[in-house]
Formats: C-alpha cells, sequence, structure tokens
C-alpha cells in the first residue's frame, strides 16, 4: 500500500506522462520508420545506416549547457524556467513530426533522413529538459520510483509508436500515421502546463537574471560540469561502461521488425503482441528493476540485470529456427521486455545516481549521450552483419555484446559501489 501511494504522487504521474511523450519519438526514426522504409523499396543495408540519423541523442550533451543556463525566450518567463524549455520543445518536436511525415523516401529518402534527423534534434533537446526537471522536482526519497515511473512512461510511449502506428499504418497513410504521432505530443504538452515549476529552477533564473560575462557563463555551464565528474576516480573507465553496458541491445538497432516481417508476421501480429504482451511485460519489469534497487543495491542490480537480458536476446535465435509461431513470439517478446524493464530501470537509476545536482541538465545529458552512442553508430553495420551472417549468427553475435559491460562492471565493482552510495543529487530516468 505505501508503495502505491508513493507511485500516486502527483509529482511522480508528472514524470510518468514526460516519460511518455520522452519515449513516443524514438521509434519513429527507428524501429517504425524502418517498416516504413522497407515497405518503401529501400534496401536492408541503407535501412540499417538510418540509424546514424540518432546521432543528436549522442552530441545532446554540447548543447546542454545553454537549457540549463539561458531561459527560453517568452516561454521561461510565462511558464517557469524548465516548464518553458519543456513546451517550446515539445511543440517543435511536433512539428518535425508532421513533416516527417510527409517526406517520400521511396522518392527522396535522403530528404526522410533530414526530417528524420531534425525529429531526433528535438527529441533529443526535449530529453535533456526533462531529465534535469525530474531531477529538481523529485525528493531524495521519491527518486527510486521516479526512475522506475520514467521508464515505464517512455516504454509505454515507445509502445505506441512502434505497435500504435504500426496498427494505424495498415489502416491508413504513413503521412497520417505521423500526423496522429505528433497529436500525441500533447500528452507532454499538457502536463508540462499543468505541472509546478522545480524550487530550484526558480533558484536558477533568478541567478541567470543576473549579469554575467561570457567568460564566467562558460566556466559555469560549461567548465564546471565537466570539471566536477572527472574529478572522480576512474571516471574514464565509468564512462566506458556507460557507452558499452546496453551495447547487446543499441548493436540490434532496427533489426527485430525487420527480422519479424522476413519471418512472415504481418505488421498486425507485430503490432498485437508488442502491444499488449509488450506493455504488460515492460510494467512488470520495470517494477521489478524498480523493487530489487533497494534490495540488492546499485550494482548487483546491475549484474542481474544485465545478464537477464543478454540471455533473452537469445530468444531471436530461437524465434530464427521455429520460424512465425505467434505463441512463441508471444513469449519471447515477454521475456524480452521484462528484463528490458528491469536493465533500463536499473541503467537509468545508475546514471542519475552519478548527476551533481548542481549541474543536472549538462551531468545527464553527457551520461545520457554516451549510453546513446551504441544505439547510434554501433548499430548501423546491423544490416550489413544480417546479410553477411544470417538471422540466427547475427542474433548471437548481439548476445555476445554484452560481455564487454559485465567485464567492465566486474572491473569497477567497489569503486561504483561506493560511487552510487556517495554522490550527490542522485536521480532517475
Amino acid at each position: 500500500m505505501n508503495a502505491l501511494k508513493l507511485y500516486l504522487q502527483p509529482r511522480i504521474l508528472v514524470i510518468f506522462f514526460l516519460g511518455f511523450s520522452s519515449g513516443l519519438p524514438l521509434a519513429l526514426t527507428a524501429s517504425t520508420l524502418g517498416v516504413w522504409l522497407m515497405e518503401s523499396g529501400v534496401n536492408t543495408v541503407a535501412i540499417g545506416v538510418f540509424a546514424a540519423v540518432a546521432t543528436p541523442y549522442n552530441l545532446k550533451f554540447l548543447w546542454s549547457p545553454l537549457m540549463d543556463g539561458l531561459p527560453f525566450p517568452i516561454l521561461s518567463k510565462i511558464l517557469g524556467y524548465r516548464r518553458g524549455w519543456l513546451v517550446a520543445t515539445q511543440l517543435t518536436l511536433a512539428g518535425s513530426l508532421i513533416l516527417l511525415g510527409f517526406t517520400h523516401p521511396s522518392i527522396n529518402p535522403w530528404f526522410t533522413a533530414l526530417a528524420a534527423l531534425l525529429v531526433a534534434v528535438c527529441s533529443a533537446s526535449q530529453d535533456i529538459v526533462i531529465d534535469a526537471y525530474r531531477v529538481e522536482l523529485l525528493s531524495p526519497s521519491q527518486q527510486g520510483a521516479g526512475a522506475a515511473t520514467i521508464v515505464l512512461g517512455y516504454r509505454l510511449g515507445m509502445i505506441a509508436s512502434r505497435a500504435g502506428a504500426l496498427t494505424l499504418a495498415t489502416y491508413m497513410s504513413w503521412p497520417m500515421t505521423y500526423v496522429i504521432m505528433a497529436a500525441l505530443m500533447g500528452v507532454g504538452i499538457v502536463t508540462a502546463l499543468l505541472a509546478p515549476e522545480p524550487e530550484a529552477s526558480a533558484e536558477k533564473k533568478a541567478l541567470i537574471t543576473e549579469k554575467q560575462t561570457i567568460g564566467s557563463w562558460l566556466n559555469e555551464h560549461v567548465v564546471a560540469p565537466f570539471a566536477d565528474f572527472m574529478t572522480r576516480p576512474q571516471w574514464l573507465t565509468i564512462l566506458l561502461f556507460i557507452l558499452l553496458y546496453k551495447l547487446a541491445d543499441a548493436f540490434m538497432g532496427l533489426m527485430p521488425n525487420l527480422f519479424y516481417l522476413q519471418l512472415g508476421f504481418s505488421k498486425e501480429q507485430i503490432a498485437g503482441v508488442s502491444g499488449i504482451y509488450g506493455i504488460i511485460a515492460t510494467i512488470v519489469g520495470g517494477f521489478i528493476g524498480g523493487a530489487i534497487i533497494p534490495r540488492l543495491g546499485m550494482v548487483k542490480s546491475l549484474w542481474v540485470c544485465g545478464i537477464a537480458h543478454a540471455l533473452t536476446n537469445l530468444m531471436f535465435v530461437a524465434q530464427a529456427k521455429i520460424g512465425a509461431d505467434v505463441g512463441f513470439l508471444m513469449f519471447s517478446i515477454t521475456l524480452e521486455n521484462i528484463t528490458g524493464g528491469m536493465g533500463t530501470v536499473a541503467f537509468v537509476a545508475f546514471i542519475s545516481s552519478l548527476t551533481h545536482a548542481q549541474f543536472t541538465a549538462t551531468q545527464y545529458a553527457l551520461l545520457s549521450s554516451l549510453s546513446a552512442i551504441g544505439r547510434t553508430w554501433l548499430s548501423t553495420p546491423a544490416g550489413w552483419f544480417v546479410e553477411k551472417l544470417g538471422w540466427s549468427e547475427f542474433f548471437l553475435l548481439a548476445a555476445a555484446l554484452a560481455i564487454p559491460g559485465l567485464i567492465i562492471l566486474w572491473r569497477l565493482n567497489k569503486q561504483l559501489t561506493y560511487q552510487t552510495n556517495t554522490a550527490s543529487g542522485a536521480a532517475t530516468s
């Protein structure tokens, strides 16, 4: 009962809806876009390269100091520092999704790629603000619930833009599908308008109104956040761990949906299984992840979740052997989503625990950008590996790529235990 009350607190619910807004755009430039490209006649190798449009998620730390140190004109004055940026990024994101929907990948795939890149820029910018807002809004006792809640919202947003978009595209055009997805950004906009402004953001706004030289601004908002992180022992190895921990998932990139289609599943079957069993499994996995962190500790949770998710990636190998069996697809997607939800919650909570409250947006953007590098660049040759190896061998390789991150976790075991127990400004997402 106490746990239920914790998750039903108004501020936790705000984080849930913002998580939905954060997760919605990703599939629309990744797996869902991949299906559209495949139907338009774009070859598998080129579809794999399309993963590079997510590069802004890797580079968002470059402009995060602007969002940490400058108010958005007019909107920040009306709504508050963080909420002004939230509404601004969400409106531009909705517009860019509509633009992407009205491109023609069969005629001009380069323009489709450019529009998808714009969506990724707006989405990465929204993530910067949401992550900082969450850290500043929640108290230390709420951070664990916040991690599970934002991951849950994020996964539901991704499911809406995967299963939901695929279902819509079965009965209507792709442009109309993307217009409806853009309209769903209204969830985040309404949430931002109704939600409170964090006290820390109000203090930040007051400080920013004071006159600063360019040099002092750069030192406070660009140099200091990175300098603070580099004072930590083995900080380079920690960054390498963040890059590699989710490598197996990142490597698969856009391929699972293409795999299902080539096996003979219809878009309706993929959408139905992902939408029903995927949602249930994600909810279960997210809450399992949130529950085991306080019991096992951060480092042991990373071990358990990392190994479990790597093993469930082998379900793709079994699916390749069995073929288009809907029952087994339900089973494999359920396991994959449970362990995926567990791993994401643990990883988000871990990154948040390393974030200093004084440099919320910039440090979180740096750490989450590193984890996105794998998803973007390490997944670009996935289509080539599929053509050269075949599906079974490709998924075996993907599962094996979980090992480097676990080796680094073993090397950092004591250091990470210390840092995650003592870091100030712990958070989630």
